[in-house]
């Protein structure tokens, strides 16, 4: 059972991966690189931007970004490269077109939704009040 347990610890410490830092060239490079990585989400982790993940897809996809910045593409270019391989979910701020009014305005319509059975609600039951309101008799129970 030792030996199992050992050999259980063994295998995980070797999944633990360290990353290189990456070496940027500049002050004015690494803000262009923070501030795009920010904006892109991690294709793995479900609510990470590619600044904050830790996968390995995530550094992979970084060192990308940076070779396409190195290679002179423009942020704009950078996205589409990276919305062509891996869709729009790669974005956390997807532009708004009709495949994408849902994700856009989909939460408001389901709070107006909601809003409207409250009100019809509330109505429907101010409107079916009881119809014995006698006053009160004085009697205490």
């Amino acid at each position: 059972m030792r030996r199992w347990l050992l050999g259980l610890l063994l295998a995980l410490s070797f999944g633990a991966v360290a990353f290189e830092p990456i070496e940027f060239r500049d002050a004015a490079e690494e803000a262009r690189f923070r501030d795009l990585s920010a904006e892109l989400r991690c294709v793995m982790c479900q609510n990470q931007s590619l600044a904050d993940s830790n996968a390995q897809i995530a550094h992979d996809l970084r060192l990308q970004v940076l070779e396409l910045m190195r290679e002179g593409k423009s942020d704009d270019q950078i996205k589409d490269y990276l919305v062509a391989r891996y869709s729009e979910f790669v974005l956390y701020d997807p532009p708004v077109r009709p495949a994408t009014w849902l994700l856009w305005f989909g939460p408001a319509a389901l709070l107006l939704g909601g809003a409207i059975v409250v009100v019809v609600v509330v109505k429907r039951r101010s409107r079916q009040a009881p119809a014995d309101t006698s006053p009160d008799d004085g009697q205490e129970w």
